[in-house]
């Protein structure tokens, strides 16, 4: 395991409540994940946490047993300083990605 905190997105093909519920399910056992987001419409998956990306993809692979693709990988620091900042230094790790305009979700952190 690193000290960096990565924010990766992925692609995973998600076809029926059954897919999205073995992805939950996959991504809910993985310790090092501290948040993640399934957007069900666009198949994309994106993970937050401190961990390795090529490790896990691979891990979310064998777990669902599905095709997983990087998109997109975004190194946010070191674990240690995002601990310890709070307030200001908490709102520089929101991704720049959000979801997309027609969706209904609403993100908080």
């Amino acid at each position: 395991m690193t000290g960096k905190f990565y924010c990766m997105v992925l692609r995973i093909n998600i076809d029926c409540n059954g897919c999205y519920r073995k992805v939950q399910r996959a991504l809910l056992q993985i310790r090092e994940l501290e948040n993640h987001l399934i957007e069900e419409k666009q198949c994309r998956v994106i993970v937050c946490g401190k961990f390795v990306p090529q490790d896990m993809a691979i891990a979310l692979r064998k777990k669902t047993n599905r095709r997983v693709e990087i998109l997109e990988i975004q190194e946010l620091g070191h674990g240690e300083e995002n601990e310890e900042g709070g307030g200001e230094h908490a709102q520089s790790l929101v991704p720049r990605w959000g979801p997309v305009p027609n969706q209904k979700q609403v993100l908080r952190m």
